[in-house]
């Protein structure tokens, strides 16, 4: 399966990132959240954004994060290493998808959650 970080990770069950989350784990994809909120989710715990977690073996990174508050984690994102980065809905950053696209790695304009549901992930 799928490892997945997921930027924008929040305990706040009325959030997508933490419906996506959920979903990803039901799939059986390794999670790795990573979010400016403490808790857990999906039974992980969340990793401080602000710290710039490394993590290896990345083959997706799905975000949660607006294109304003993006903007600060553009490399960060990147120096992850992901195969392919999924922009859901409020997140698109053209700047960064370009950025991605022009290193070779994948990307979308996407919902995690549809392609999940869809078996499109």
């Amino acid at each position: 399966m799928k490892k997945t970080v997921l930027i924008g990770a929040t305990p706040n069950p009325s959030r997508y990132a933490y419906l996506a989350a959920n979903k990803l784990v039901q799939h059986g994809h390794e999670l790795v959240p990573i979010g400016i909120r403490k808790g857990e989710l999906a039974g992980k715990t969340i990793l401080d954004l602000r710290v710039r977690p490394k993590v290896l073996d990345v083959n997706t990174i799905t975000l949660y994060v607006g294109e304003k508050n993006l903007q600060e984690w553009e490399e960060y994102v990147l120096s992850l290493n992901p195969q392919r980065i999924i922009f859901n809905p409020g997140t698109e950053n053209h700047r960064l998808f370009s950025t991605a696209e022009s290193k070779g790695i994948e990307v979308l304009e996407a919902c995690t959650l549809v392609m999940l549901s869809a078996g499109t992930y």
